[in-house]
C-alpha cells in the first residue's frame, strides 16, 4: 500500500503519520520527490482502514500494491534512483556509465594496461573477475584476494571505481574495499548472500539468472532492499532459450520493462549474453537504443591467450569503436 501526501504537508505531520503506521507493526518507506511525497507501507496492511486514511487532510490518495516486491517497486519511488558507484561515478536518473575490463584478472600488467585503455576510450568503471564461477572445475578460478588487490592497484593508477563478483557470503569482509559488488547469474537466488549484502551499504550489481523471469529478478532485489540497502543496479545478461548459436539470448525488452516496474537503474552485459565478440557491438548499440543506464563489456589486450572467455572479449581498439557508436545513439535519443 502507498499513501500519497498532499503538497504542503509538514515534516511533523509526515512523521506523525509514519509513527502511526509503525505502531500498527508496519514498516514505512518514505520517498520525497519534487512534486509529491509517497509513504510506502510494508507488512500486513489489512489492518489499515483505507476510509479513515483517505479522510485525513494531508492524504491525496491511497493505493494498494498487488506486486510482492515493494521496495523495488516504482510505485513506491516514482523518480529514477541515482546510484553512487564511487569516485564521483553515478548510474541512473540520466547518468550513463560504460563498465569495461577483462573477464578475469590475470596479472598486474594486464589489469593496469586494460584499465588505462578503457578509461581513455570512455569507460567510467573497471570490471574484472577475482573469484570466477566456472562450469568446469578444471578451468581457471581466478586469483581470489590477490585479484582484488590488483584491481585496487589499477584503481589507484586510473581513479576508476572497480566492479568484481562475490560468490560466497563468507567473503563479504574481503569485498569491503570494492566499490561495486557484483552478484552473478548463478547466485541471483542465493538468498543468504542477498540478505547479507542487504545489511551492508555496498553498491550491488545484481545480474538476472540465466533462466529467471523479470519478476524473480525483482524478488531477489527485494531481499537486498528489505535489509535496508537501496544501492542496487540491475543487469540483463541474457537468458537461456532454445537458440544455441549464441551463448544466451539477450532480452533487450527487459530494459524498458524493468524501467516501467522499478526505479532502479538497468544495465546490459552483451558480452555474456552472446559469447561472441563480433556480436557485442550491435547488442551494445541495441541496449543504448532501448534506454539502458549502462553497458558492461569484457575487454582484453590479448583475447587469444585470455585465461577466461577470450572468445567474447573485445580488444581495446574494438571497445573504443563501440563507445563512439553507443555515444552517437545516446546523443540521437536526446
Amino acid at each position: 500500500m502507498i499513501a500519497i501526501l498532499k503538497a504542503g504537508t509538514s515534516e511533523e505531520q509526515k512523521n506523525n503519520l509514519c509513527n502511526w503506521f509503525e505502531k500498527m507493526g508496519l514498516k514505512t518507506h518514505v520517498s520525497v520527490g519534487d512534486y509529491q511525497t509517497i509513504i510506502g507501507l510494508i507488512g500486513d496492511t489489512s489492518k489499515v482502514d483505507i476510509g479513515l486514511l483517505e479522510s485525513m487532510s494531508i492524504i491525496e490518495t491511497v493505493k494498494r500494491i498487488s506486486e510482492p516486491y515493494k521496495n523495488a517497486n516504482r510505485k513506491f519511488h516514482t523518480e529514477d534512483a541515482v546510484i553512487d558507484c564511487g569516485n564521483g561515478v553515478k548510474i541512473g536518473g540520466g547518468n550513463f556509465a560504460l563498465i569495461a575490463g577483462p573477464c578475469s584478472v590475470e596479472s598486474r600488467e594486464q589489469i593496469v594496461e586494460i584499465a588505462k585503455s578503457v578509461k581513455a576510450s570512455g569507460a567510467a568503471l573497471l570490471r574484472g573477475g577475482a573469484y570466477k564461477p566456472r562450469t568446469s572445475p578444471y578451468d581457471f578460478q581466478g586469483l581470489h584476494e590477490q585479484g582484488i588487490d590488483l584491481l585496487l592497484e589499477a584503481k589507484k593508477v586510473t581513479g576508476m571505481p572497480i566492479v568484481t563478483e562475490i560468490m560466497n557470503v563468507n567473503d563479504i569482509d574481503v569485498f569491503e574495499p570494492v566499490d561495486v559488488v557484483q552478484v552473478g547469474a548463478r547466485n541471483m537466488q542465493n538468498f543468504d548472500l542477498l540478505k547479507a549484502l542487504g545489511r551492508t551499504k555496498k553498491t550491488v550489481l545484481l545480474k538476472r539468472g540465466l533462466a529467471n523471469t523479470i519478476k524473480e529478478l525483482l524478488m531477489s532485489v527485494e531481499y537486498i532492499m528489505a535489509g535496508g540497502n537501496e544501492n542496487v543496479i540491475l543487469c540483463e545478461r541474457g537468458i537461456r532459450t532454445f537458440e544455441t548459436y549464441t551463448r544466451n539470448t539477450l532480452d533487450i525488452s527487459a530494459v524498458p520493462v524493468l524501467h516501467e516496474l522499478t526505479h532502479l537503474p538497468v544495465i546490459v552485459d552483451p558480452s555474456h549474453a552472446t559469447g561472441i565478440s563480433r556480436m557485442v557491438e550491435p547488442m551494445a548499440m541495441a541496449a543504448a537504443a532501448a534506454g539502458a543506464d549502462g553497458i558492461m563489456i569484457e575487454v582484453h589486450n590479448d583475447p587469444e591467450h585470455a585465461l577466461c572467455d577470450g572468445a567474447q572479449s573485445l580488444r581495446p581498439e574494438q571497445f573504443e569503436s563501440v563507445c563512439k557508436k553507443v555515444n552517437k545513439i545516446r546523443e540521437a535519443l536526446k
